[in-house]
């Protein structure tokens, strides 16, 4: 498979472009970036094409990686499933419900394949917790704290991110909770949430299908030595935790190239495609909603 990455930015250069030049079973096709120099500098580090034009990328590969802010990522999605090309993506798939159920419906009229990247799915050992806990069941709460220090840490690459200082942790750590919470738990019948604490720090409490509650802490401007990340849950099996994952991001994406390989060839969704983002980013828009009226 052929695949092309749009984006030049932090996350495309340490992730994206390592995991695709790295992997035996793809060809690393070429770059596209909104700033063309940047596009050509990313190139050259993995003696690969710089295009200037999208859709050029578009007619060389049969699938691209996207490393770009979310609403850009969901308008080049829907351009480029509509030219048949699958899709990894990254999270959050979209920033409004709209431009989800955009991506979604392209996916599905092309008949596409489609990842998104939530790293901890993509992660063995708490991968293998996730599916345990789903198994098991019987859950009567959970409980994550996903504390970021995007905002408070010298030198972060992220901290000038633009979509990140405008939706803040609900939408950049927000998700990788839900990834977590929502294939053992259930959908979500009712959302609540509220923006008490420093900073951007939100509460995002669910009543799921399953009758289990859940609350989520998540924040980009946790003090360093605070940031991390847990999940607990606790039910009739007693009291369990996500455990730590022992890799780093890039063999994680590898595995999500791979499961986009997968689901291309057997045509079987994968659990973490499009629809499933979508399902996150609605709950994510139906919080922010509640952020911005004031009422929880």
């Amino acid at each position: 498979m052929r695949i092309g990455l749009l984006g030049t930015g932090p996350w495309a250069r340490a992730a994206h472009a390592p995991a695709l030049s790295g992997h035996p079973d793809v060809d690393f096709a070429g770059v596209w970036g909104r700033r063309p120099e940047a596009a050509q500098e990313l190139a050259t580090m993995h003696g690969v094409r710089a295009y200037d034009d999208v859709d050029a990328l578009l007619a060389d590969v049969d699938a691209v990686a996207v490393a770009l802010p979310p609403a850009v990522q969901a308008d080049l999605a829907v351009r480029a499933a509509r030219a048949g090309r699958h899709l990894l993506l990254d999270k959050p798939l979209a920033p409004t419900g709209a431009q989800g159920r955009a991506v979604v419906e392209a996916v599905e009229a092309a008949g596409v394949a489609s990842v998104v990247f939530f790293t901890t799915r993509f992660q063995p050992e708490p991968q293998a917790w996730i599916e345990e806990q789903a198994r098991v069941g019987g859950w009567f709460t959970g409980r994550a704290q996903w504390l970021g220090a995007v905002f408070t840490s010298d030198g972060s690459p992220f901290a000038a991110s633009p979509w990140r200082q405008d939706k803040g942790a609900l939408w950049d750590v927000g998700p990788h909770a839900l990834s977590v919470l929502l294939p053992v738990l259930g959908e979500p019948r009712r959302v609540t949430a509220a923006a008490y604490g420093p900073g951007d720090t939100v509460h995002l409490v669910l009543d799921h299908t399953s009758g289990a509650s859940s609350s989520s802490t998540l924040s980009l401007t946790a003090p360093p030595a605070a940031a991390g990340a847990t999940v607990e849950l606790r039910g009739e099996a007693g009291v369990t935790v996500l455990p730590e994952a022992t890799e780093d991001a890039v063999p994680a994406l590898g595995r999500a190239v791979d499961a986009l390989l997968t689901a291309a060839g057997t045509g079987t969704p994968h659990p973490c495609d499009a629809a499933f983002a979508f399902q996150v980013t609605r709950i994510l828009a139906a919080a922010e909603t509640l952020l911005h009226s004031g009422t929880h």
